[in-house]
């Protein structure tokens, strides 16, 4: 795979630091590019460029493509920085030769970059022309920063910017001034903001979806850059197709290392690579997910599912596009809670048959495909009522079985909206996925700004919607290369813990999976995602393709169910399985899956 490139818009200086001995290479634009270079892109900087290159930024040239005009170093940015209360203080700030640069110096095609990023530049009007610059001259995607003291000096000139990105890096002192709250940040359709909280963590927004994330531990010595280094680190793991909450958050651990050293050292090559790091509560059975992977590896009848029969479209449906975004997006909650703990799951009758959760539901959209396929349409969805929603999903009984209605009624009017919003349908989302050179990655990044499926960091129903699109006999979205994430719903937990390819270490957890117990999200998070780790290592040790291992999972509801004993003559994996049968999937409320 190629590496990610990322353009970088000024911001290298020369500091003077405490602690430090000598001038240090600093400036928002560095560190940024230097996170982005640590991580594997391919960077490009455009910035003032000193000939000679002082020591100090020596590094930076021989690590980026450094454009830009020539000038003396002493022309270069020059900070003098402090710090207290873990903050870094600017005592002075010149911002030399950069105050000239123009942006009819850039490359006249930036579309063979992922991503530019244009940090403050010291004059937010200057920034404000680099960003449209940049989109006349074909970016992609277009990020920038911002400074206190700038937005302080022209607050509806930072708003202006903030409005004309696709992605927005601030600390919490940034987004009060700009939006009066952290709780009133809010992008919209479209964008992604990112806030970074020091050794609090980041908040990342997509639309009025917010997501917090903990901080990294750290030895602080020198906080300068953090916040560009999260940046860096982030646009990187955003453009290789992470989404945009584990892009963040595997970019946190980078950023703390980052403030061990003085200066940007740590982000120098050599320095220690930082990774996601595993809760250590719940682990992956690497061993176990080696035997399981070899006994599906001979099994014929792990194959994908085409998505058709009874309760789904015929095949070549006009319709079917609308039906499948409008479904795969509310393949959630099917189960019931009472006392604070798991009771049942969704079964009810509908069209004379006794269905179940999912296809429950897939069958129940077939009303509409038939009868009313406007329904389905982006603006039909924007503009459901909950009477429309209540008659489609009656029993045969007149009863409205599902859990957890009001959220299917708010997420099909919100991912309406906001498809009405981005100006998209199903048809134009699927062909310019298609005519990318990354199908697979377009259509889950540009599904990240849909709700219904941006909620999710793992992308489950991302993910299952992408299968079907495969799987379908219209082919709706080539199969290659690229790999479908894993669908991580509460059968594949289930599965998991009972098998042992995912072990759980912690005692009062282990009670409260086998009492069925709600769960706080912390809880459920270690689960969810070492079952996701232990899927993704299963589907490339078996060979198989996700979707064959999904529906494999998928069928195993009948083999080793919720609410009766686990049939382990019936399954393929007993001879390889932990029998783990009194553990069960974790119980919480969510729009995930």
């Amino acid at each position: 795979m190629t590496a990610a490139k990322i353009l970088v818009i000024g911001g290298t200086s020369l500091d003077t630091l405490a602690g430090a001995d000598g001038l240090v290479a600093g400036g928002a634009g560095m560190y940024t590019a230097m996170a982005a270079r640590f991580c594997g892109a391919s960077v490009t900087l455009f910035a003032p460029r000193p000939d000679p290159v002082p020591a100090p930024l020596q590094a930076v040239a021989d690590n980026v493509t450094w454009l830009g005009p020539t000038v003396s170093a002493t022309d270069l940015p020059h900070f003098e920085i402090v710090y207290s209360g873990g903050k870094a203080h600017y005592l002075t700030a010149s911002f030399g030769a950069e105050t000239s640069l123009a942006s009819n110096l850039l490359p006249g095609d930036l579309s063979r970059f992922d991503c530019v990023h244009i940090v403050p530049l010291g004059n937010l009007r200057q920034q404000y022309e680099f960003i449209l610059a940049c989109r006349k001259n074909g970016a992609a995607r277009i990020s920038a920063g911002t400074v206190i003291d700038l937005i302080n000096d022209q607050p509806e000139l930072a708003r202006t910017i903030l409005q004309q990105v696709d992605l927005f890096f601030m600390n919490e002192e940034e987004a009060r001034r700009l939006f009066g709250s952290l709780a009133a940040v809010c992008s919209a359709p479209g964008q992604t903001f990112f806030v970074t909280k020091g050794r609090g963590g980041a908040v990342v927004v997509q639309g009025d979806t917010t997501t917090a994330l903990a901080g990294c531990e750290a030895r602080v010595i020198d906080p300068t850059g953090a916040g560009d280094t999260f940046c860096g680190a982030t646009l990187v793991r955003l453009a290789s197709g992470l989404h945009p909450v584990m892009a963040a958050r595997s970019a946190m651990p980078l950023a703390a290392k980052m403030t061990e050293g003085i200066g940007a050292s740590e982000l120098l090559p050599g320095a220690s690579s930082e990774r996601l790091p595993q809760h250590g509560r719940v682990v992956v059975n690497a061993t176990r997910v080696h035997s399981i992977a070899n006994l599906i590896a001979g099994l014929t009848e792990v194959k994908p599912f085409d998505f058709t029969g009874p309760d789904l479209p015929a095949e070549n449906h006009p319709a079917a596009l609308d039906y499948f975004f409008a479904t795969a997006m509310q393949q959630f909650g099917f189960w019931y809670a009472a006392n604070g703990r798991y009771s049942r799951p969704l079964v009810a009758t509908l069209d004379g048959e006794q269905r179940k959760g999912a296809f429950y539901l897939f069958r129940a959209y077939l009303q509409w495909l038939h009868d009313s396929p406007q329904l389905l349409t982006p603006e039909g969805q924007a503009n459901l009522t909950s009477t429309d929603m209540i008659s489609l999903l009656r029993a045969d009984d007149g009863s409205d079985p599902l859990p957890a209605l009001d959220l299917h009624i708010e997420m099909a009017r919100q991912y309406g909206r906001d498809m009405l919003a981005l100006g998209w349908t199903p048809q134009s989302l699927l062909e310019t996925a298609s005519a990318s050179h990354m199908p697979l990655r377009t259509l889950l990044q540009m599904l990240d700004q849909v709700s219904g499926y941006k909620e999710d960091p793992l992308r489950k129903k991302s993910s299952l919607l992408a299968i079907i699109l495969q799987q379908r006999p219209e082919a709706f979205i080539v199969q290659d290369v690229e790999d479908v994430p894993p669908v991580v719903d509460y059968h594949v937990m289930r599965t998991c813990l009972r098998t042992g390819l995912v072990e759980v270490h912690d005692e009062d957890l282990v009670s409260r999976l086998k009492g069925r117990d709600l769960l706080a999200e912390d809880d459920e998070w270690s689960i969810r995602y070492a079952t996701y780790q232990a899927v993704e290592q299963l589907v490339v040790e078996s060979g198989k393709s996700m979707g064959a291992v999904d529906w494999f999972f998928f069928n195993s509801r009948r083999r080793c169910p919720e609410m009766s004993e686990p049939l382990c003559n019936q399954c393929a994996m007993d001879p390889a399985c932990a029998h783990r049968k009194d553990l069960f999937q974790p119980v919480r409320r969510t729009t995930f899956y």
